[in-house]
């Protein structure tokens, strides 16, 4: 596996972990493990994957430009007959 893969992996865990033992563990800190559990899914974890999953790729291909409207159009005429 990959380096960037194994460390959103453990963060996620880490994550998931923090929320569990917050709502499990009747501790004065509950609310604090809850916290910091979502603050590393939406601070670490999801920008790690999004850099894992989009690296390489051309977000170009992903945007509505007129071109790819265009291309969008042509595909549906040759579609339609």
């Amino acid at each position: 596996m990959k380096l960037i893969h194994i460390i959103t992996l453990i963060a996620f865990l880490a994550s998931l972990g923090s929320i569990i033992c917050g709502l499990v563990l009747d501790v004065d800190y509950s609310e604090k493990l809850i916290g910091f559990g979502v603050l590393g899914l939406f601070l670490v974890v999801f920008p790690l994957f999004s850099y894992y999953r989009w690296k390489g790729k051309d977000i170009n291909d992903y945007m509505l430009t007129k071109e790819n409207l265009d291309k969008m159009r042509e595909n549906q005429r040759k579609n339609k007959y």
